[in-house]
């Protein structure tokens, strides 16, 4: 067993024993940099981006706003940097250049380790959903070029709530559409932001440090893990069970 490996069970069997009496009935992944290594593709798109419209955005504060919505995004950097073109404008050019980037890119796939994770829990009958603040074409997009569109029939957008991550608002509106209350969900997030969102949604939540995703302080999450093999390695020491009945118990 790795170090890392060993604090991971460490830290597993806090949240256990936090949590004993709690099991985990659901998982709701974020999407960019938990299922795909997407977050470097969307650095360069948006560094891209502030350019065109002037914004001397420094890169510390570009790696502050993964996980938070493309609205909230742009429109922080509209207030800061006087950008004189309206948020609209923007955001049609910005999600345009997107598209275009992610449909001509021909090696989108999932994160190493990621589809062995998802059908166990298919197989377990945990059920699972993405709750991402990407729009819905894109994760619709990156679902079908991915392959793991077929495990992800609830997917959860920043356009569908009113206030995106660090707000709860998407994880809770995930757990309605999954069925499974919030203490019963468990959480895989790569930012800050979306740690805090979990959390706040009182949620468990597992930290996934992706050097991609910039220098994130995941510290409020329960655990932390640099991989899914890490995760794989721990997941008998997480307390799953399935709210759906075993009916060949009782046949």
């Amino acid at each position: 067993m790795t170090a890392n490996q060993e604090a991971g069970r460490q830290d597993m069997n806090q949240m256990e024993n936090e949590h004993h009496h709690l099991p985990i009935q659901g998982v709701i992944f974020d999407m960019d940099g938990v299922l795909i290594d997407s977050e470097p593709i969307y650095f360069e798109i948006e560094r891209s981006s502030f350019d065109h419209f002037g914004a001397a955005v420094t890169v510390e504060e570009h790696h502050s706003f993964v996980g938070v919505t493309l609205e909230s995004m742009w429109q922080q950097v509209i207030n800061k940097y006087q950008v004189k073109v309206p948020l609209e404008e923007i955001l049609v050019y910005h999600q345009q250049h997107v598209m275009e980037q992610m449909l001509a890119h021909t090696e989108l796939v999932g994160m190493p380790g990621v589809e062995r994770w998802v059908q166990w829990l298919h197989e377990q009958q945990i059920p699972i959903a993405v709750a991402s603040s990407s729009p819905r074409a894109l994760i619709d997009l990156i679902m079908e070029k991915t392959g793991l569109g077929s495990y992800f029939e609830v997917r959860m957008t920043g356009e569908e709530v009113e206030h995106g991550k660090p707000a709860p608002d998407i994880f809770l509106a995930a757990a309605e559409r999954i069925g499974i209350s919030p203490e019963h969900c468990l959480v895989i997030e790569d930012s800050r932001n979306g740690v805090q969102a979990a959390k706040s949604a009182g949620m468990r939540c597992i930290g996934y440090r992706n050097p991609g995703s910039g220098d994130q302080n995941l510290s409020k999450a329960d655990v932390q893990i640099s991989s899914y093999d890490e995760l794989w390695a721990l997941k008998n020491t997480l307390p799953f069970k399935s709210s759906t009945p075993d009916l060949s118990r009782s046949v």
